[in-house]
C-alpha cells in the first residue's frame, strides 16, 4: 500500500513539474546512478555498477538529445556531456572509479547551477514567500 502511495506522489511530481524541474530530476537521477554505481564497484557487483551505469549515460544521452543547438550555452555544455558520458564507457570498461568520479563532478556541476536556475526562476513567478 504505501509504495503504491509513493508511486502516486512520484508520478504526480513528474506529471506537475516544470521543464526545469524536470531537468534537475534527470541531473539527480543521473547522480543517484553515479552513486549506486561507485558503491557497486566497491562491492565488486559488476552487474549492477554496469546497469546504474548505463542508466546514467541514458540520462546524459537524453540531456544531450534536447540541448538546443541554436543555444549558444550549447557549444560549451555538449563537450562536458560528452565527456561524462566517455568517463562513464572507461568506468564501465576498466572498473575505473577516478573516471566515475569525473563524471559525477560534471554532472554535479550541471545539478548545481540548474538548481540555482529553477530556485531563481520560482521567486521570479512566485516571489520569495515572505509576506511584506
Amino acid at each position: 500500500m504505501a509504495y503504491q502511495q509513493y508511486q502516486a506522489y512520484q508520478n504526480n511530481s513528474v506529471n506537475t513539474a516544470t521543464p526545469g524541474e524536470l531537468t534537475l530530476m534527470l541531473y539527480n537521477g543521473c547522480l543517484k546512478f553515479i552513486k549506486q554505481a561507485r558503491k557497486a564497484l566497491e562491492e565488486n557487483n559488476y552487474e549492477k555498477k554496469n546497469t546504474m551505469i548505463q542508466k546514467a549515460q541514458n540520462i546524459i544521452r537524453e540531456l544531450m538529445v534536447t540541448l538546443d543547438p541554436n543555444a549558444a550555452i550549447a557549444k560549451q555544455m555538449m563537450p562536458l556531456y560528452d565527456f561524462a558520458y566517455h568517463s562513464l564507457t572507461q568506468a564501465n570498461i576498466k572498473d575505473d572509479l577516478e573516471a566515475l568520479d569525473q563524471a559525477y563532478g560534471i554532472m554535479e556541476e550541471f545539478r548545481n547551477t540548474w538548481k540555482e536556475v529553477v530556485q531563481k526562476e520560482r521567486v521570479r513567478q512566485h516571489g520569495n514567500g515572505v509576506n511584506a
